[in-house]
C-alpha cells in the first residue's frame, strides 16, 4: 500500500494537469512574472514519458494571446494544450442556441466573436476586473431578471487569485451576487466542474486514477479534481494559504513547496 500515498501514486501516473497562475507564474503588471523553478519543472515534464496538459480558469485573455504571454515568460507552450473555460463555454452556447449578455474582460471579447448577442437570452460572467463596476452588474442582473428562465453561466468560481501586487476578487464573488439576486444557480464553465475536467481527460485519453491535477487552488484545482477522481497535489505558491492545510473538508493527496519539487518528487518516483 506504500506506494497509494503521495509520491509513491506517481509510478502508476500517465498524465499530469497543470493550473497555471499560481502555479507557473504570477500574473501582474505586463506578463507577470514566473515561478523560480516553473520553467524548467514544464521541460522536464515535457522531456518525461508523461502527457501534460494545462487547465487553467484564466478568463482576462485569448488562448492565443495567453500563451503568447506564457511563451515570452520562457514556457514551452502550445494553445492546443491549454484548457481555459471561454472555448468550453463557446461549445455550450452553440449546442443550446443561447444569445449571450458578457459581462467579462475586454482582452476575453474576442473568443465570442462568433455568436449573436443581439437580444440575450443568458449571461456569461468572467473575471472581468475592473468591469466589475455597479453599473455592468446591474446591467447584467437586469438581463437575468427579465428572463423567464434566467441562465447564468460562470467562467469558472474562484474566489480571489494572487497577482505580483497582493490579492484580487476574482469571478466567484460576483456570481454568487448575481445567483443572490435572481434566486438562481449558475452553471460553472471551468474548474471545478467535472465536465470541464472530464474534457481534458478524454483529450488526453486517460482515465481519471491515472492523471494528477497540480494546483494553487485548493477547493477549484484540488478538490474538484478529487471529486473527478484524480490525485491531487497543492503547491504552496500563488493564492495558498497555510489554513489550506488543516480544511475541514478537502485534503490534498500533497502538498509541496512549489512545482519543481513536485516534478522532482514525480520523476524520482519514475526513475527518471
Amino acid at each position: 500500500m506504500a506506494d497509494s500515498g503521495w509520491p509513491g501514486f506517481a509510478k502508476s501516473l500517465k498524465g499530469v494537469i497543470l493550473d497555471l497562475c499560481g502555479v507557473l507564474y504570477d500574473s501582474g503588471e505586463g506578463d507577470g512574472v514566473a515561478i523560480p523553478g516553473s520553467i524548467e519543472a514544464v521541460k522536464k515534464l515535457k522531456e518525461s514519458d508523461l502527457q501534460l496538459r494545462f487547465c487553467t480558469n484564466e478568463t482576462q485573455a485569448t488562448r492565443e494571446k495567453f500563451v503568447a504571454k506564457l511563451r515570452r515568460l520562457g514556457f514551452d507552450i502550445s494553445a492546443s494544450e491549454v484548457f481555459p473555460p471561454a472555448p468550453a463555454a463557446m461549445a455550450v452556447l452553440k449546442d443550446r442556441g443561447l444569445r449571450p449578455h458578457l459581462l467579462v474582460h475586454d482582452g476575453l471579447l474576442p473568443e465570442f466573436d462568433g455568436v449573436d448577442k443581439n437580444n440575450p437570452n443568458c449571461v456569461i460572467i468572467g473575471d472581468a476586473a475592473e468591469n466589475f463596476s455597479y453599473r455592468n452588474l446591474n446591467e447584467a442582473f437586469r438581463v437575468l431578471i427579465g428572463l423567464e428562465k434566467p441562465v447564468l453561466f460562470s467562467l469558472g468560481q474562484g474566489r480571489y487569485y494572487k497577482e505580483t501586487d497582493g490579492l484580487k476578487l476574482d469571478v466567484g464573488v460576483y456570481m454568487k451576487a448575481l445567483e443572490y439576486a435572481c434566486d438562481l444557480k449558475a452553471e460553472v464553465i471551468g474548474k471545478p466542474s467535472p465536465t470541464f475536467f472530464q474534457s481534458v481527460l478524454n483529450d488526453l485519453g486517460l482515465q481519471p486514477h491515472e492523471v494528477l491535477m497540480i494546483g494553487d487552488d485548493l477547493l477549484n484545482d484540488v478538490g474538484g479534481a478529487q471529486h473527478c477522481g484524480m490525485k491531487g497535489v497543492q503547491v504552496r505558491t500563488g493564492k495558498y494559504r497555510p489554513s489550506d492545510e488543516r480544511h475541514p473538508t478537502v485534503m490534498a493527496d500533497g502538498t509541496v513547496d512549489n512545482l519543481a519539487q513536485a516534478v522532482d518528487m514525480i520523476l524520482n518516483q519514475r526513475g527518471h
